[in-house]
């Protein structure tokens, strides 16, 4: 994880929750007044996200002391003692709110998406993530996708290549659009191409991509694409990807499955600071 970009994401939230004061805070406590707090599982899940909780703590406090009893990717039960911080009071009172934000937000991501790598277990698929994250957290996003144990996609439209329906409708044609994506891009990057139906595979396969995703198809139709493509390409699934669904998606041996769900709306860990 790039930290110098964590720490602009860190300036810019505590920047919109503060824009440098707090009004309570400072108007109860002396500059210098210390305090100690406790951060405190309120459920069961899996912590993500703690290098960037200390962050935010420090950016506030650079002397705060903070201590963990868990790390990124442990599971915690509620009740727990996950760390413990000891700094100025009034600093320590600012920084709280974007501190547990981030925390929660990461610690709901890492903990759905440990389930759904513990549901595909038994197979070969992986657990990818998308772009639908909250704008301007796509790094946090992604980091808690693989500290709970999943992987990323692509970072961005900048890092490889993905045609979708849209370009290949305006474009005329699969086999266009990848020719002219080859034609432009280096090799060293992937080029992965999206398919509506099954029939659409085998022109996929010979235009030359890494990477066929198969769109909002059926368990048949999927399993159908691996028999067809016999492993001459990684094969993706995406479209509506539940948990209860994703262990029988897996069983029709697809490479990947991508979840949006994963970081498009994910529900945060509960998590509670609390002073001593």
């Amino acid at each position: 994880m790039k930290f110098d970009r964590v720490e602009e994401i860190i300036a810019g939230a505590l920047y919109e929750d503060t824009q440098g004061m707090d009004l309570t805070s400072e108007s109860i406590f002396e500059p210098d007044h210390r305090s100690s707090f406790v951060l405190i599982a309120k459920e069961d899940g899996v912590i993500g996200g703690l290098q960037v909780f200390e962050g935010v703590f420090k950016a506030m406090d650079p002397c705060a002391e903070l201590t963990f009893m868990f790390g990124d990717g442990d599971r915690v039960k509620s009740g727990d003692q996950v760390a413990s911080i000891t700094g100025l009071t009034s600093r320590l009172l600012m920084a709280e709110r974007t501190a547990l934000n981030l925390l929660q937000r990461m610690s709901g991501i890492a903990t759905a998406t440990r389930l759904y790598v513990e549901a595909v277990a038994p197979y070969k698929a992986k657990i990818v993530d998308t772009r639908k994250t909250a704008p301007g957290l796509r790094l946090l996003d992604k980091k808690a996708v693989v500290i709970g144990g999943g992987h990323n996609h692509r970072m961005g439209l900048y890092d490889a290549v993905l045609i979708k329906d849209n370009h290949i409708d305006a474009v005329g044609g699969i086999t266009e659009a990848v020719t002219r994506c080859k034609a432009k891009v280096s090799h060293m990057v992937k080029i992965e191409v999206e398919i509506r139906s099954v029939s659409e595979l085998e022109e996929a396969i010979t235009a030359g991509v890494d990477v066929v995703l198969l769109d909002n198809m059926s368990n048949e139709d999927m399993a159908e694409a691996v028999r067809i493509s016999g492993g001459r390409v990684h094969l993706e699934a995406s479209g509506n990807m539940s948990l209860e669904r994703v262990h029988e998606v897996a069983k029709t041996g697809v490479d990947l499955i991508s979840v949006g769900a994963l970081t498009h709306s994910v529900r945060a860990l509960d998590l509670s600071l609390r002073a001593l």
